[in-house]
C-alpha cells in the first residue's frame, strides 16, 4: 500500500518524539511505501542515516514555514503556534500528494499529543492516529509538594488540553480516524470522550535491536556502594523531589548509598536545596545533561532506576534500565506503570506524597540489601525488553493495523449497481 506518515519530529538515533518518527517510518518501510511529511530541520540527520541504510521505498517530504513565520522560533519559544501553522502547510503539501500517489492509508504520528492538532482527516483517506498520549495527570495531593511555579504548570497544562479538546480539529481526529492508539488507559479515556471509537493501548516505548544489543552487555554489580539513577529533566512534575525525600529515608538503614540525577532543568537548583536540607551533599551527584551513550554508560555503574514522574505517557529511559537488567522504582502513574511488573521492580501506589515516599524508601531498602533479588528482576526485565518493547514487534502490529483499517475502508464503499 501506499502510506502516508505525518512525523513533525523526526529523527534516528534519539529518543522520544524523534525516536518514535523515525522509528515507525522504518517500521511501516517493511511492509508498504511509505510517503513522509516531516521538517527540513530533521534533514542533515536523516540523510546522514541513509547513507548508511537505505531505504528506497521511503520519500521524504520537508514541508517548511515561510521564514516571516518561523524566525521568532527559537527552542521550545512559540512551538505551540508553530506547530499548528505547520499542520496547516503540511495538509496543503500531503493533497497535492496524493493527488498523484493515492495514499491508502494515512497516519499522524508526531507529535504524541492527543489534543494537539492534525489536519489528516480533511484528505478523507482512511486514517490512523498515534500513538497519543497526555491524557495523564498529576494526583492532586501532590500537587501541595510543589512550589507555586511546578503548580502553575500543571494548571496551565490543564488548561491547554481543555482547549484542546475544543478544536475542531482535534475532535475531528478522534472521530475520523479509524483506529486510534493511545499510550496510556488516561489517555484512551480522553479520546473516547472525543468521539473515538476505535481505541486500543499500544505504548510509543520501544528500543531498537542496536541499543538492546548494547544494553545486554551491562554486567550485574557486585562490588561499590548500592546506587540509584535517575534519569531526566529536571522539572517539578517529574517528582525527583519525592525520590530525594525517598532516598534520605533509606539511607538512615544505609548510609553509605548513593544517588546520581543525570538531567538538567529549572528545578535543580530547588533540587540541590533539598540536598542540603536532607544532608545529602556527600551522597547525591548532580551529572547534568549528558549524551545518551553516556548516559547508558552511567547506568552501568548504577544497580537501581528510579522514576518517580507524576504523568508520564511513555518513559523511555524505564526501558532502556530495564533492557540494562536493572530493575526500576516507579510511581503507579501513566506510561512507566504499564511496564513495571512486580517481577521488574516496583509501581509505587500514588494515594499521597507521604505513602509514596515511604513505600519508594521501603522499595530501596529491600533491593540495597537484596542483590540476588535485583538480578532476577533484572533478568526478567531484560526478557521483557527484548520480547514486547522492541521496534520489529511494534512494526508487527503496525502491519496489522494498515491491513484491518484498509479492508475497513473497502468494506465501507457501497457496491455499484
Amino acid at each position: 500500500m501506499n502510506i502516508l506518515v505525518s512525523a513533525y519530529a523526526c529523527e534516528p538515533d534519539k529518543g522520544s518524539e524523534p525516536g518514535v518518527g523515525w522509528n515507525w517510518v522504518m517500521q511501516a518501510s517493511r511492509f508498504h511505501d511509505v510517503w513522509v511529511l516531516t521538517r527540513s530541520n530533521n534533514r542533515p540527520a536523516i540523510e546522514r542515516a541513509l547513507q548508511r541504510t537505505p531505504r528506497r521505498n521511503v520519500r521524504w517530504v520537508y514541508v517548511d514555514l515561510p521564514p516571516l513565520l518561523r524566525w521568532w522560533k527559537r527552542g521550545s519559544r512559540g512551538i505551540h503556534l508553530y506547530y499548528y501553522l505547520w499542520q496547516i502547510a503540511a495538509y496543503f503539501a500531503a493533497r497535492r500528494l496524493d493527488r498523484h500517489v493515492g495514499f491508502d492509508v494515512v497516519h499522524h504520528v508526531t507529535f504524541v499529543s492527543y489534543w494537539k492538532p492534525t489536519l489528516l482527516p480533511l484528505l478523507g483517506k482512511p486514517m490512523v492516529w498515534g500513538p497519543v498520549g497526555g491524557g495523564e495527570s498529576a494526583p492532586r495531593s501532590f500537587l501541595r509538594t510543589m512550589t507555586m511555579r511546578g503548580r502553575c504548570f500543571e494548571h496551565l497544562r490543564n488548561a491547554a488540553r481543555a482547549v484542546g479538546e475544543r478544536d475542531p480539529f482535534v475532535r475531528g481526529a478522534a472521530r475520523h480516524a479509524r483506529a486510534v492508539l493511545v499510550t496510556t488507559n488516561e489517555t484512551g479515556d480522553r479520546v473516547s470522550a472525543l468521539g473515538a471509537t476505535d481505541v486500543r493501548v499500544l505504548s510509543q516505548v520501544a528500543l531498537c535491536e542496536a541499543d538492546i544489543a548494547r544494553l545486554a552487555d551491562v554486567e550485574v554489580r557486585h562490588e561499590g556502594p548500592f546506587r540509584i539513577v535517575s534519569v531526566g529533566r529536571l522539572v517539578e512534575w517529574k517528582g525527583f523531589h519525592l525520590a530525594l525525600d525517598a532516598f534520605a529515608e533509606m539511607r538512615k538503614q544505609l548510609p553509605s548509598s548513593e544517588y546520581w540525577l543525570i538531567g538538567d532543568g529549572p528545578a535543580r537548583p530547588r533540587l540541590e536545596d533539598t540536598v542540603r536540607r536532607l544532608r545529602l551533599d556527600t551522597s547525591v551527584r548532580f551529572l547534568g545533561s549528558v549524551p545518551r551513550a553516556t548516559t547508558f554508560a552511567r547506568l552501568a555503574e548504577c544497580d537501581v532506576l528510579v522514576h518517580p514522574s507524576l504523568h508520564e505517557s511513555g518513559g523511555w529511559v524505564c526501558a532502556e534500565a530495564m533492557a540494562a537488567g536493572r530493575p526500576v522504582i516507579c510511581l503507579a502513574l501513566g506510561g512507566p506503570a504499564l511496564h513495571v511488573t512486580p517481577d521488574i521492580g516496583y509501581a509505587v501506589a500514588a494515594t499521597s506524597p507521604g505513602a509514596a515516599t515511604a513505600d519508594m524508601a521501603s522499595a530501596m531498602l529491600v533491593l540495597a540489601r537484596d542483590p540476588l533479588l535485583r538480578a532476577r528482576m533484572g533478568s526478567s526485565a531484560r526478557r521483557t525488553v527484548a520480547e514486547s518493547c522492541t521496534w520489529m514487534a511494534r512494526g508487527d502490529v503496525m502491519a496489522e493495523l494498515y491491513d484491518r483499517v484498509a479492508v475497513r475502508s473497502v468494506d465501507r464503499v457501497p457496491a455499484r449497481a
